[in-house]
């Protein structure tokens, strides 16, 4: 008798080196930390990382519109040392890296490796020079914008607004991609608009993801790619990780379960080949606690993810596996296509 899928999927797990791309974390620590709290990254997330086999998060930088203009800087800057901070606390545990040689590092320990990124480059605001500083601070991954105007470009947003013309990437957007490559960042295109993504095909010289987006022609967000882009985007050789949130997994909540979301994979997998899908998982349940109920009342859907939490990723392996992927493909899609384009990109 052969092993079950769940037995497969677990030791699959322990070997493969999995990535979760994209991962908000900071923004909960940053506030625990202020309450008083210590090793909240220990305490609160760490089992369920080894639950699922989680190994590699890359923790995203994300500033709140509420600290925009004036305090995008020094949020980040927060973020980043609470970061520090924890690693400190729990140096035999976690390990910041920043390049593949400390990746190797981490997995030879047998801790959790974390990798900064930008979620907007809000904190830049229009002076180049700051990126240095967040490269310097270990920041190899820059999402050009979030789902709002910033000086590099303009986002996607979640749903039609009133607004002007869309724009495309300024001209210091233009300086910023050519800088960030030129540094070893790696260029991510989630929540920028189909009239930047455009540019960033014409701008960017090495691979570029799109850390945490799906297929827009399975669920019609904004926020999720086309078919074409999707195209595109593999032609840089880059990769795309699955978001898990319900809204860009279905477009009808009773359809927003792991078999829907893996619906994405195979379409990309169809249209572009295996090696350009990853996990952006972008969990969010643990942070709707931040949301007042009075927004989540006025949304028209309530936000929730369909992996339910680190501990569930092998429940993504599992339908993998069912639906006839080799363990070999599905090593790639846990996290050697991401690792690719790491050792491209990374200096």
């Amino acid at each position: 008798m052969g092993l079950s899928l769940e037995t497969r999927a677990k030791s699959l797990h322990r070997d493969v080196q999995v990535i979760d791309a994209h991962y908000d974390l900071l923004i909960d620590v940053e506030i625990q930390r202020s309450l008083g709290r210590r090793r909240v990254i220990e305490t609160d997330y760490l089992d369920t990382f080894k639950e699922g086999g989680v190994k590699t998060i890359v923790a995203a930088i994300f500033i709140d519109n509420d600290f925009l203009p004036e305090m995008g800087l020094r949020k980040a800057l927060n973020q980043i040392s609470v970061l520090y901070d924890e690693i400190s606390e729990s140096s035999d545990k976690i390990m910041l890296c920043k390049s593949m040689h400390d990746l190797i590092i981490a997995r030879k320990e047998e801790k959790v490796a974390f990798i900064l990124s930008l979620e907007g480059a809000e904190p830049i605001g229009n002076d180049l020079s700051l990126l240095r500083i967040f490269y310097e601070l270990g920041v190899r991954l820059l999402g050009l914008v979030w789902s709002r105007r910033n000086y590099v470009g303009d986002g996607s947003t979640f749903s039609p607004i009133r607004e002007g013309k869309k724009g495309g990437i300024t001209e210091f957007g233009v300086r910023v991609i050519e800088a960030a490559e030129e540094m070893g960042m790696i260029i991510d295109v989630s929540h920028l608009n189909d009239e930047g993504f455009a540019d960033v095909m014409k701008i960017a010289r090495k691979p570029v993801i799109a850390s945490h987006s799906n297929c827009r022609s399975i669920a019609d967000s904004m926020r999720n790619l086309t078919d074409q882009q999707i195209k595109d985007l593999a032609h840089t050789n880059g990769v795309i990780g699955m978001n898990a949130n319900n809204f860009f997994t279905a477009n009808k909540d009773e359809d927003a379960h792991v078999e829907y979301l893996l619906h994405h994979v195979d379409h990309i997998v169809k249209l572009v080949g295996v090696e350009h899908v990853g996990l952006g998982l972008d969990l969010c349940d643990d942070f709707l606690k931040y949301i007042s109920q009075a927004s989540l009342e006025h949304m028209p859907r309530k936000p929730f993810d369909v992996v339910h939490g680190h501990k569930s990723v092998p429940k993504l392996t599992e339908g993998l596996l069912k639906r006839g992927y080799s363990d070999k493909e599905i090593e790639l899609i846990l996290g050697l296509n991401f690792e690719r384009v790491y050792r491209e990109v990374w200096k």
